[in-house]
């Protein structure tokens, strides 16, 4: 692990860092700043604490490594009042899948099951019909001139597909998808008050829809997923319903959560890098065996999320740097998929570069719903590049302000070429 060193870099510039990250030429660009905090090392400091991680070996060793831990609730207590985590917001997410620890986080994630073949061949047709009958919307409307994508598409087929297989009614996907988009302030890197309270309201209102959903499907159970929980529950916890429908709450409440925002970024940023550049349409379209390769590398050159925390398990060394038990670190997903260390030429996208990426996290928290995330790009994609003559951008999108872990496309204007 080396020899320990004491960080000595000046944490008043990365704090400048920081602030023009949260820029509006930051939002749109982020990777220069990130090669900029690279060139400090894999591991510096942060100036609230902690430590930033940017080389992709030492992510992916920290995502893979029993040694680091999610941020529990029992860590977020320890944190104290009049934090971040003591958030309403946050303590509510802090009991869903991916903030759990072994043993608890094993126990759950073997109750939900999982998106294996079965259940991905499951969807796909629905994943399919969907993506076909959106692209075919958006065709009718280019027709008639310009239109956004993301409002059109990318924002229509996640909650498509996970709400018609969680069997909640169409009536409700618009206000659970806005709800999702507001919560996600409590995950962000440096949330503000505003923010968090914005993300205290969300999470109240989706907690009362669920387990609304939860008590309706306990009471009429079906051949969903959310009645097979609560039969999976009951028989974990026989002596106990209220804390069996609990757990089947926060198991509903992570897969709307996983499902809605960053699929739907996913979608957004693939398509952006779709027409931003003239030849990738008519290369993807002459080679359609490139889907795949061409949704991998959208994950690995700008992914969903760019920012994952842990916390050390015990005190460490970590690249020469001291890290102390308890201590968190940030890994900077977004600029460990470009370092040049691990990738060759990073800033260019190459569909046919197959990388391995950790766009979905990695080790036992890798994420339960990427198969599907992978399933609806595919889809998509492949239905634009048949069903659709080649689009252009109309003009360059916005990006939502101040969200550095969860980047998001508030538009995505298009128009045929």
């Amino acid at each position: 692990m080396g020899s320990v060193t004491t960080p000595s870099a000046d944490r008043r510039a990365t704090v400048s860092l920081f602030h023009r990250l949260r820029t509006a030429e930051g939002q749109a660009d982020p990777f220069p700043f990130y090669a900029e905090l690279r060139g400090r090392g894999d591991v510096s400091p942060a100036p609230w604490g902690g430590h930033l991680v940017t080389g992709f070996g030492t992510c992916d060793r920290i995502l893979r490594s029993p040694a680091w831990l999610e941020p529990d609730s029992n860590w977020r207590e320890r944190q104290g009042e009049r934090t971040r985590w003591s958030a309403p917001s946050s303590r509510e997410i802090s009991r869903t899948l991916p903030a759990l620890n072994p043993p608890e986080h094993t126990r759950v994630r073997r109750s939900a099951g999982n998106f294996g073949r079965s259940t991905i061949e499951q969807l796909s047709g629905r994943v399919s019909e969907v993506a076909d009958r959106l692209v075919d919307t958006l065709h009718d409307r280019l027709r008639a001139g310009e239109a956004d994508f993301i409002d059109l598409v990318s924002e229509e087929l996640p909650v498509a597909t996970i709400g018609d297989w969680l069997g909640l009614p169409s009536a409700d996907w618009p206000r659970l998808r806005e709800l999702t988009h507001e919560q996600v302030f409590t995950q962000e890197l440096l949330p503000n008050a505003a923010q968090l309270a914005r993300s205290d309201v969300a999470m109240a209102e989706l907690r009362s829809y669920v387990m609304a959903v939860v008590r309706e499907r306990r009471a009429r159970p079906g051949e969903d997923p959310v009645s097979r929980w609560i039969a999976t529950w009951d028989e974990l916890e026989p002596d106990d319903r209220d804390k069996a429908d609990d757990m089947v709450y926060s198991l509903t409440l992570f897969v709307l959560l996983a499902a809605l925002d960053t699929t739907a970024t996913l979608l957004s940023m693939m398509t952006y890098l779709l027409v931003e550049d003239p030849d990738r349409w008519g290369r993807l379209a002459a080679e359609p065996d490139l889907v795949p390769g061409f949704v991998e590398e959208a994950l690995r050159y700008d992914p969903p999320i760019h920012v994952i925390s842990r916390v050390a398990a015990q005190d460490c060394v970590l690249e020469g740097v001291e890290v102390h038990e308890g201590e968190m670190v940030h890994l900077m997903v977004g600029a460990a998929h470009r370092d040049p260390a691990r990738f060759t030429d990073p800033d260019s996208f190459d569909p046919r570069r197959n990388p391995t990426h950790i766009a979905f996290s990695g080790g036992i928290h890798h994420c339960l719903g990427a198969p599907l995330a992978r399933l609806e790009a595919q889809a998509l994609l492949r239905a634009m590049i048949t069903r659709l003559p080649r689009l252009t951008l109309v003009r360059r999108p916005e990006w939502a302000s101040r969200r550095v872990a969860f980047r998001r496309l508030m538009n995505l204007d298009l128009a045929l070429s």
